[in-house]
C-alpha cells in the first residue's frame, strides 16, 4: 500500500499522533527491519458500525503512511454468532470506505497450528485441562481485591493434560466439561493471567471448517499468534484490551511464533446519542425495532452508506476526532458538519418545488421555451452545468411568496422585483385568487 502522503504524517497534515510516533521511533531504531504490518481483525457476527470506521482508518492508514500492508482477518472463533452474510458485508464495508486489505485471513486458517501451540504450552507444564465447571472457574478467579485460588485439577500430569486434550479434540467429552486453562498465576493482580481459559469444547457448525473441529480457542489465545504468523508488527486495538496485553505478551514468549508483534491500544469511538454495541444493534434488528441492518437510522456503515454518508466524509471524521488513549464523547455535531462540508464541495445542485405556486409572465412568448446553463455546485466550479428549462409558466415554492410582506422579507411580493436564479428579473403585477381568496396564481413581467 502505497501513497503520496509524506511518512508517518497524517493524511490531514497534522502531524503525529501517539501510535505514528511509536511506529515512527520503531522505525528509526531498526525494528521490524523497518516494516509497519497492521491488521483489522472483525468478528463476523455482525454489520459493523462508525466506531469500526475509525479503526479500519486507523489501521489502514498506518500501513498506507508508512509504505506497508495491512491484513484484513476474521476473528471466526466463535462460530455460535458467526456467518458468512457478515463476512461479506464486512468486506463490502472496507472497500467502500476506500481501503484495499493486503492479505485476507481467517482465524480458522489457523486451527491446526493453534492446537498445536496449546500441545507445546502443555508439554511445557504452562497449560492443563480443568474441569471445573464455568460458575466454579468465575468463583476461583477471585476479584480485583483478593487474589484466585488454585484449580484442584491444576496438578494434572502433563501426560494426563495431553490425553485429555487429545480426547477433547476427538469430541469425547460432552459441552462444558472440560477447558484448557494458561497456567500463569492465580495471585497476579491481573485477573487476565489468573490462569486464563484458552480453549472450550462447543459443538456448532462452523462456516468455513464445518464440523471438522468441536473445540474452538477463545480470542485472547488465537490473536497473538494469529498476528504473529502474518508477521505483524504493530497491533492496534482499543482500550479494554489494554489489561489483556500481559497475556497477549505471555503467549508470544511462551510458544515458537516466526516474530513478535507489539500491542498498541487507543480510544475506541463514543458518540454521543448513539449505540456502539453489536450486541445491542442486532436486538434492534431481531425485535424489529428497525427494518434492517442498513436502515438509515441505524449507525452501522450500511446504514450511513444508505442516509447518503461517502466514505470521504466518514474519512475525514475520523482524521478530525484523531487518536487517543484517553476516552472521550464525540459529539454526532462533529460527524453531521464532517458530512455536510463534504456534500457541499461534490454534491450537484438540483432545484425542485414542492408547493408549487404557478407565475405567469404575461411579456414572454407564449410558444417560446429557453435553456439556461446552470451550475451543478457553486463551490466547484469543475462539476460543470446543467440545462434548466424557462417558459413564460413556471413555478415556484408558495413560501417564496408573500402578498403582505414584512419589512425584512426579500423575496417575491406584489410590486417587488426579483430575480430567478440563473434567468431573468421579474416583477409581481398581480395575484389571482380563487373564490375563498386563496392565491392560485401570480402575474409578473
Amino acid at each position: 500500500m502505497t501513497d503520496t502522503t509524506t511518512e508517518g504524517t497524517r493524511a490531514d497534515g497534522s502531524g503525529l499522533d501517539f501510535i505514528r510516533t511509536i511506529i515512527t521511533e520503531d522505525r528509526s531504531a531498526g525494528k521490524h527491519e523497518g516494516r509497519v504490518a497492521t491488521r483489522f481483525p472483525p468478528e463476523p457476527n455482525g454489520y459493523l458500525h462508525i466506531g469500526h470506521a475509525k479503526s479500519i482508518c486507523l489501521n489502514f492508514g498506518v500501513a498506507r503512511e508508512f509504505g506497508g500492508t495491512c491484513n484484513l482477518r476474521f476473528d471466526d472463533t466463535n462460530p455460535a454468532k458467526e456467518d458468512v452474510e457478515y463476512v461479506e458485508a464486512i468486506k463490502d464495508d472496507v472497500r467502500w470506505l476506500g481501503f484495499e486489505w493486503s492479505d485476507l485471513h481467517f482465524a480458522s486458517d489457523y486451527f491446526e497450528k493453534l492446537y498445536e501451540y496449546a500441545v507445546v504450552l502443555i508439554r511445557d507444564g504452562k497449560a492443563y485441562v480443568d474441569s471445573l465447571t464455568a460458575e466454579d472457574i468465575r468463583s476461583y478467579r477471585g476479584t480485583l481485591s483478593e487474589p484466585g485460588k488454585e484449580s484442584p485439577y491444576r496438578s494434572r500430569s502433563v501426560e494426563e493434560n495431553l490425553d485429555m486434550f487429545t480426547r477433547m479434540r476427538n469430541g469425547e467429552f460432552e459441552d462444558g466439561a472440560h477447558v484448557l486453562r494458561a497456567k500463569i498465576d492465580m495471585a497476579s493482580p491481573n485477573i487476565n493471567l489468573r490462569d486464563p481459559v484458552l480453549y472450550r469444547i462447543r459443538r456448532e457448525h462452523h462456516h468455513r471448517t464445518g464440523d471438522a473441529w468441536c473445540i474452538y480457542p477463545l480470542y485472547d489465545f488465537a490473536h497473538p499468534p494469529s498476528d504473529a504468523l502474518e508477521h505483524i508488527t504493530h497491533s492496534l486495538c482499543t482500550l479494554e484490551f489494554e489489561a489483556h496485553r500481559p497475556l497477549y505478551d505471555w503467549l508470544v514468549e511462551n510458544v515458537s511464533v516466526p516474530s513478535r508483534p507489539r500491542q498498541i491500544e487507543f480510544a475506541r469511538l463514543n458518540l454521543t446519542y448513539t449505540v456502539m454495541s453489536k450486541r445491542r444493534l442486532l436486538e434492534l434488528v431481531q425485535e424489529g425495532h428497525v427494518a434492517a441492518w442498513d436502515d438509515p437510522r441505524m449507525p452501522t456503515i450500511v446504514g450511513m452508506r444508505r442516509r447518503g454518508y461517502t466514505p470521504e466524509a466518514v474519512r475525514n471524521f475520523c482524521e478530525r476526532i484523531g487518536v487517543a488513549r484517553r476516552e472521550n464523547l464525540i459529539d454526532m455535531a462533529l460527524l453531521e458538519h464532517s458530512v455536510r462540508e463534504d456534500l457541499n464541495a461534490r454534491a450537484p445542485r438540483i432545484m425542485g418545488v414542492l408547493d408549487p405556486l404557478r407565475v405567469v409572465i404575461e411579456n414572454y412568448p407564449e410558444d417560446q421555451v429557453e435553456e439556461f446553463a446552470i451550475g451543478n455546485n457553486p463551490e466547484n466550479p469543475e462539476a460543470g452545468t446543467r440545462q434548466v428549462p424557462f417558459a413564460r409558466e413556471i413555478f415556484i415554492e408558495r413560501e417564496d411568496f408573500m402578498e403582505d410582506p414584512p419589512k425584512k422579507f426579500f423575496r417575491l411580493a406584489p410590486g417587488r422585483e426579483v430575480r430567478l436564479r440563473g434567468a431573468y428579473f421579474i416583477t409581481c403585477t398581480s395575484v389571482v385568487k380563487d373564490d375563498s381568496g386563496a392565491i392560485i396564481e401570480l402575474r409578473c413581467s
